[in-house]
């Protein structure tokens, strides 16, 4: 048997959620076209005949403008020391660019196996343009790297990325029981799942100046009931948050609630509201308690 952590690492929007949620055949992380929508490090856990591959999704790693934007960095770097496998993750449909360039310099300077995925080759059809965009991937190493071309979205090429990791692997027992896929709790769920119905239903600067914080969540029988408090930065925020007449806070409202019960199975109750905190991106305490603090363990 085969076990290990496999470490996800890319620049924002690569497709590294879409992948972790393919692989394991459901939806245990958000994914959206917007920037930072992955801001924790997230376990997903593959367990098969060939034994268990414990993967870690992290944020899109970029320029830090906040100490929320340090937080994801680091929550990316942290990742990788423990790591018997990185995965890193590139946009096949075009070429290397500064981004990558960083990453390798800075992160993957590492005696730990990498393996090139490149992810989004479906979307171009001429032969010689991948492996154009592949050799610029490949001469950021100094050696000779494996590389699998995939795509995230409709789950070509993943058998041949996962036997290719399982050869990297150390043998060891399995550390998870077999039905396990996340250590995430439905809090955690929750909070993702109201975000990525924010983040799908918004543009401009909302995305990233909202978090969301689960006030309280009560497990019934026959019904959750989960209470939470969208924040935002400023109020004009917010009137967008809620919409005329309360229209797009029903909105985020109901698509969430239709997610959660499909996850639960059974009903839920959704209570939301919106509250202004200023500047909370810049400020140690307020990301504390929002839950972006640095488990570094």
């Amino acid at each position: 048997m085969k076990c290990g952590f496999v470490t996800i690492i890319g620049r924002p929007n690569v497709g590294k959620s879409t992948l972790l949620n393919q692989i394991l055949g459901q939806k245990i992380v958000i994914a959206t076209d917007k920037a930072q929508t992955t801001r924790k490090r997230i376990k997903g856990i593959l367990t098969n005949e060939h034994g268990q591959i414990i993967f870690i999704d992290t944020p899109g790693i970029h320029r830090p403008l906040n100490k929320l934007g340090e937080f994801l960095v680091d929550e990316a770097k942290i990742a990788i020391p423990d790591a018997d496998v990185i995965l890193f993750l590139v946009d096949g449909s075009e070429p290397a660019g500064k981004g990558d360039k960083w990453i390798v310099q800075n992160l993957l300077k590492t005696k730990i196996p990498v393996i090139i995925v490149m992810n989004k080759v479906d979307k171009i059809k001429k032969t010689e343009k991948i492996e154009q965009n592949l050799l610029s991937y490949k001469t950021l190493f100094n050696e000779n790297l494996p590389v699998v071309r995939i795509s995230a979205k409709t789950g070509r090429n993943i058998d041949t990325l996962l036997k290719n990791i399982y050869k990297k692997l150390p043998d060891g027992e399995i550390m998870y029981p077999e039905d396990v896929v996340t250590e995430e709790t439905m809090r955690d769920v929750a909070q993702e799942i109201i975000r990525e119905k924010i983040l799908l239903n918004t543009s401009d600067e909302i995305p990233h100046a909202v978090a969301v914080k689960i006030e309280n969540y009560f497990e019934q029988e026959e019904i959750d009931k989960i209470y939470a408090t969208i924040y935002c930065e400023t109020k004009s925020q917010k009137g967008i948050l809620i919409g005329k007449g309360g229209s797009l806070l029903k909105k985020i409202g109901t698509e969430s609630r239709q997610d959660l019960e499909k996850i639960t199975e059974k009903k839920v109750f959704l209570g939301l509201e919106v509250k202004v905190e200023k500047d909370w991106r810049k400020k140690d305490n307020i990301l504390n308690d929002f839950g972006y603090k640095q488990d570094k363990k």
